[in-house]
C-alpha cells in the first residue's frame, strides 16, 4: 500500500493532485515540509498552462496544465488529491476516464503483441486501467481518490469515478501551519490499507474526524468557511483598537494574542463560552456596555446565519 508506519520515511510514495488552489497547497506544503510527501513524488496538475507556469515559479513544484502529456501521471499515482472547483468535476472525471481508456488500449495493445511472439501475459496486467503497472504497490486494490470538493457527495463522486475508491474529505486552511481539522467520510469498499494512509496523510496537518457524510456540511461551514469569519472578526475587533487609539500594528497584536489565550483559557480550563463571558462582564461595566453594542448590532445571529448559509450552500453544491 502507500501508506507508511512510522515518521521516519514518506507517507506516500506517489500523490497526484488535481487542482492546486488555496486548499490543495494548504495540505501539500506542510506535508512536503515534513518529509512526508516527496517533492518527486508529486505532481499536479492545473487548468491553464499560464496557472501552471505560475505556480511552478511560485511554489517550486512540478505543475503542468490539464491538457499537457504529463498530466496522465497524475492519475495514475497511488493516491490522486482531487481539489478542483466543484463545477469542474464532470470535467475531471472526463481527464481521468481518458487517461484509462488510453492505458487500457495500451494494455490490449502490448497483450497482442506479446501472445503474437509468443510470450504469456499475466491477466493482472489487464486489472485496474492506467494504475497496474503506474503505481508499484498497488496491488489488486482500485486506486484511492480524495475529494476536497466542497458540497459533492459521495454518491456524486462514486458515480463520476467508477473505477475508484473514493473519500470525501472536508479540511481547512490551518492545515497550512498543522492546526488544521478535517472531517472524513468513506466511500465503499476501502481497504484497511487504504483508511489508514488517509487518517495518516490528514493527522500529519491536524485533528482528523470520521463522521456520516451528512454532518459533512456542517461541518464544512463551521470549521472550514469558520477561519475566514474569525479572521473578519479579528479585523473588526483590530479596527476598533485603532479606533480607540492603537496603532495599527499593536491593535492588530492585541487581538491576535486575546484570540490565542481566549481559546487556551476556554480548553484549558473547560469552560463554556458564555461562562468566560459572565466571568469577564461586571455590573456597569465596560464589557457588559460592549456586549450591548453587539447584541444591538445583531453580531450573534448574524455568525448563526453565516454557517447555515454556508452549510445550505454545501448542500446545494452536492
Amino acid at each position: 500500500m502507500t501508506a507508511h508506519a512510522g515518521a521516519s520515511g514518506p507517507l506516500l510514495s506517489g500523490l497526484g493532485i488535481i487542482g492546486l488552489g488555496q486548499m490543495a497547497q494548504a495540505l501539500l506544503l506542510p506535508l512536503l515540509e515534513q518529509g512526508d510527501v516527496l517533492l518527486a513524488a508529486v505532481q499536479a496538475v492545473v487548468a491553464t498552462p499560464a496557472s501552471a507556469e505560475r505556480l511552478q515559479q511560485q511554489l517550486q513544484l512540478p505543475v503542468c496544465a490539464a491538457a499537457d502529456g504529463q498530466a496522465a501521471a497524475a492519475w495514475q499515482a497511488p493516491v490522486v488529491l482531487l481539489a478542483v472547483k466543484p463545477q469542474q468535476l464532470a470535467a475531471a472525471a472526463e481527464a481521468a476516464a481518458s487517461v484509462a481508456a488510453a492505458a487500457e488500449a495500451a494494455a490490449v495493445a502490448a497483450a497482442a503483441a506479446a501472445t503474437s511472439s509468443g510470450c504469456a501475459v499475466s491477466e493482472s496486467s489487464a486489472a485496474s486501467p492506467g494504475h497496474s503497472s503506474a503505481s508499484p504497490g498497488h496491488g489488486d486494490e482500485l486506486p484511492l481518490l480524495i475529494s476536497v470538493l466542497a458540497g459533492v457527495s459521495l454518491a456524486r463522486l462514486q458515480a463520476a469515478f467508477p473505477g475508484w475508491r473514493v473519500v470525501r474529505a472536508v479540511p481547512n486552511t490551518p492545515c497550512l501551519v498543522r492546526a488544521g481539522i478535517t472531517g472524513l467520510a468513506w466511500g465503499e469498499q476501502l481497504s484497511d490499507g487504504q483508511r489508514h494512509c488517509v487518517r495518516e496523510l490528514f493527522g500529519r496537518v491536524g485533528q482528523v474526524l470520521e463522521l456520516p457524510e451528512p454532518q459533512l456540511d456542517g461541518l464544512l461551514a463551521l470549521a472550514s468557511s469558520g477561519p475566514a469569519l474569525m479572521a473578519v472578526v479579528i479585523e473588526a475587533l483590530a479596527d476598533g483598537g485603532v479606533a480607540a487609539g492603537l496603532p495599527r500594528a499593536l491593535a492588530q497584536q492585541l487581538a491576535l494574542a486575546m484570540t490565542g489565550g481566549t481559546v487556551a483559557l476556554l480548553e484549558q480550563k473547560g469552560l463554556h463560552p458564555g461562562q468566560l463571558k459572565d466571568m469577564v462582564s461586571s455590573p456597569a461595566g465596560t464589557t457588559i456596555t460592549a456586549l450591548r453594542q453587539l447584541e444591538r448590532g445583531a453580531v450573534r445571529s448574524a455568525l448563526i446565519e453565516a454557517v447555515l448559509a454556508a452549510a445550505e450552500r454545501s448542500r446545494a453544491l452536492g
